[in-house]
């Protein structure tokens, strides 16, 4: 959403400085890949005497070759080798959403071929303050033309339409009863007309500055933020190119992870315009050619999920 930020809007930005990270061209080992699509690999330490594995993915929004594309499932999991093999080995395959390990089901916006094929969640619970936190959460779309944006979304059920609000929402009220659309009726919203889309949060660049939505989306408690763990992000550049990260994690020794500003950092120096955070931790998960980049942080290794974004080269 190629808006300026408004000071009245509080979100977390910061000039994080620290060593500059330095990227290896890993092609040929995930080969073979299209000219427009590259995969990069490094072990730069995030915080000095931490140990750092991460791989991000650049491709081409405009090459007409490349489908970008999502795949969701109906109150099951798969894993991202299930997914790659569902959809006929695609290109590349990344985790996104978040999701409710009890009912299987995705808890944030997932777009494919233009239909919503799931929602946001609309409400949080704050067992502190014994409130509903009504959210917009984050996502990442690219439209029919290759043009990328993220923006806070507010979707429900019973519209088939996305829409994006200029800012996060975060209102409260006492009973579940009282709806995100509230908030949305009082907003300044607009369509939000995408081929493709897949949520999470929160939003960690606006405008190719960090800044950390992450109050506003009510996604993680206090200095969790702090927390390393591994990690999936996108973002897109303002010449037109995807960016796919993901970080390995909770590993000692051999990769510690990221905190979601150490993350926030990595998506800055790789040029991105805007970008978000995705589900990470054990969930985290980048295959290029059906090959692994990081090692899953589940000791069963790549943790089934209701949903993936992938990359398709047209056959």
């Amino acid at each position: 959403m190629r808006i300026g930020l408004i000071v009245s809007v509080l979100l977390l930005c910061s000039a994080v400085q620290a060593q500059k990270i330095q990227w290896q061209n890993v092609d040929s080992l995930f080969g073979p890949l299209p000219a427009s699509v590259h995969v990069f690999k490094t072990t730069t330490p995030l915080e000095k005497g931490k140990a750092n594995l991460a791989f991000y993915v650049v491709a081409d929004l405009k090459d007409p070759s490349l489908v970008f594309t999502t795949d969701t499932t109906d109150g099951r999991r798969l894993s991202p080798a299930g997914f790659y093999a569902k959809n006929e080995q695609p290109l590349v395959v990344m985790n996104g959403t978040f999701f409710s390990f009890e009912t299987n089901r995705n808890l944030n916006l997932v777009i494919k071929d233009g239909k919503v094929v799931a929602h946001n969640i609309g409400s949080v619970y704050d067992k502190r303050d014994e409130v509903y936190y009504y959210v917009t959460r984050s996502a990442i779309g690219i439209d029919a033309s290759g043009n990328a944006d993220v923006a806070w979304i507010y979707s429900d059920s019973a519209k088939a339409q996305a829409y994006t609000l200029r800012f996060p929402a975060n209102r409260w009220g006492k009973t579940p009863a009282r709806s995100v659309k509230e908030i949305a009726a009082k907003t300044d919203i607009q369509k939000w007309s995408m081929q493709t889309a897949i949520a999470g949060g929160p939003s960690l660049i606006r405008d190719g500055h960090i800044c950390i939505s992450n109050e506003q989306e009510r996604m993680f408690r206090g200095k969790q933020i702090d927390d390393k763990h591994p990690r999936t992000a996108m973002g897109y550049t303002a010449d037109g190119k995807l960016i796919l990260l993901v970080v390995q994690g909770r590993m000692p020794g051999v990769a510690e992870g990221a905190s979601l500003g150490e993350q926030a950092r990595v998506l800055k120096e790789l040029g991105c315009y805007e970008a978000l955070n995705l589900d990470g931790g054990g969930s985290s998960c980048l295959l290029v050619n059906g090959k692994e980049t990081i090692q899953p942080s589940d000791k069963e290794g790549q943790r089934p999920v209701p949903a993936v974004f992938m990359i398709k080269q047209k056959r």
